[in-house]
């Protein structure tokens, strides 16, 4: 029995207080979150960034979705939509080559980085494989638009405005693209011709015997191959003179100038003392009654004699 005893009061225990009484408490250890668990939550940050507008942070929510699980299409074409959203154009296509599909987005993103001949070659494939849709007849017009086929452009954006909802967004930007394409054709078909009918005869006729312009590239490719010393020294350009500025309310020959000594303090300006009266000194305009200091009688001041103390009294 001592034995038994010794052995159990030598087991370690775990015991907590609470309030007044002690309660035996074993440690469990967290058990990890499942992958299908943090999927789940990752999800739900992603749906709430996105509808905060925070796409930055949804980028980086793909990324770690991606992390678990590559293969998850969602989370790849949902960072396709950010990435295409925040203007990450080069990004964009790394995604798209490392998956399949996306032709289109692959073909805007050429487009807006101004590979405009290999943007037309995917919607070339696009257009034999599938028929076109709006999103591909819309880009194909600003492929044209751009590259000056405004003729052809034309004609997308009215079929595209045909087809489309009244009084919403696409339709206010249909009419936008519309209207630029419309205005250079006309001036490519008529603008032109009219102005160089408005002309006189001595300029179109120069214009027409003269040989055209130089490019400008070649001239400077040209100066960027001559060495320095064959360049001539330019003349340096004159100093252009600033025009004084008069200030309001002042006219230039009846204003009279500002005085020269208007910085200097009054002590020591030249004018300092001049026209004030001294102490004493009589003025030209003398008051009734004022008499001269030379005609004045002596004034007999009483002095005090010395020695009052001390003198006796008789």
């Amino acid at each position: 029995m001592a034995t038994k005893a010794a052995v159990k009061s030598s087991a370690p225990k775990t015991t907590t207080k609470h309030r007044g009484k002690e309660i035996s408490r074993k440690a469990v250890p967290k058990q990890p979150l499942s992958i299908a668990e943090r999927l789940k939550r990752l999800f739900t940050s992603l749906c709430a960034q996105i509808d905060g507008g925070h796409f930055n942070n949804a980028i980086k929510t793909c990324d770690k979705i991606l992390r678990l699980e590559p293969a998850d299409t969602d989370a790849n074409q949902t960072k396709l939509f950010l990435l295409l959203q925040t203007e990450q154009y080069d990004a964009a296509l790394s995604l798209i080559d490392s998956n399949e599909g996306h032709e289109f987005e692959r073909a805007y993103s050429l487009y807006r980085l101004q590979h405009e001949a290999e943007a037309r070659d995917v919607l070339a494939e696009i257009k034999q494989g599938e028929h076109a849709d709006r999103g591909i007849v819309h880009l194909e017009a600003q492929l044209n638009y751009r590259d000056g086929f405004y003729e052809e452009a034309v004609e997308l954006y009215n079929q595209l405005l045909e087809t489309a909802e009244p009084d919403s967004e696409e339709q206010d930007d249909i009419l936008t693209n519309l209207r630029a394409a419309q205005q250079h054709l006309d001036f490519i078909q008529t603008g032109f011709l009219r102005a160089l009918g408005e002309l006189p005869t001595a300029v179109t006729n120069t214009m027409e015997s003269q040989p055209p312009p130089a490019q400008v590239t070649s001239l400077i490719a040209g100066t960027a191959a001559a060495p320095s010393s064959a360049t001539p020294a330019t003349a340096p350009k004159e100093k252009k003179v600033r025009k004084s500025r008069v200030p309001a309310g002042v006219v230039p020959g009846v204003t009279p100038p500002p005085d020269p000594e208007r910085w200097l303090k009054k002590s020591e300006r030249s004018t300092f003392g001049h026209g004030r009266r001294r102490k004493g000194a009589g003025g030209s305009g003398a008051t009734q009654g004022s008499a001269s200091v030379e005609n004045a009688p002596p004034v007999n001041t009483p002095t005090k004699p010395s020695g009052g103390k001390n003198r006796r009294k008789k």
